[in-house]
């Protein structure tokens, strides 16, 4: 393989790497606007129609945002108790 030719190859890979990122950060925004039970009960509810395949990336996601957002309360008020 040439030299240019995987340069190109290279970054066409890190274009798409960042490209992936970029959508990855937007949908996560997206999900984090989702806070009140309500809001949740009802982002559950449509992904109960889909299965675990087409939304497991969604999930990952909420779970993590779910952590984050029990973290910084036990921060908030100390240990929770």
């Amino acid at each position: 393989m040439q030299l240019t030719t995987r340069i190109r190859d290279i970054r066409v890979g890190l274009a798409n790497r960042r490209t992936v990122r970029d959508a990855h950060r937007r949908l996560s925004a997206e999900l984090a606007s989702f806070r009140t039970p309500n809001e949740r009960a009802e982002l559950d509810e449509m992904l109960g129609r889909h299965s675990h395949e087409e939304t497991s990336q969604i999930r990952e996601i909420l779970h993590r945002l779910d952590h984050e957002r029990q973290r910084r309360a036990v921060g908030i008020g100390g240990r929770g108790h």
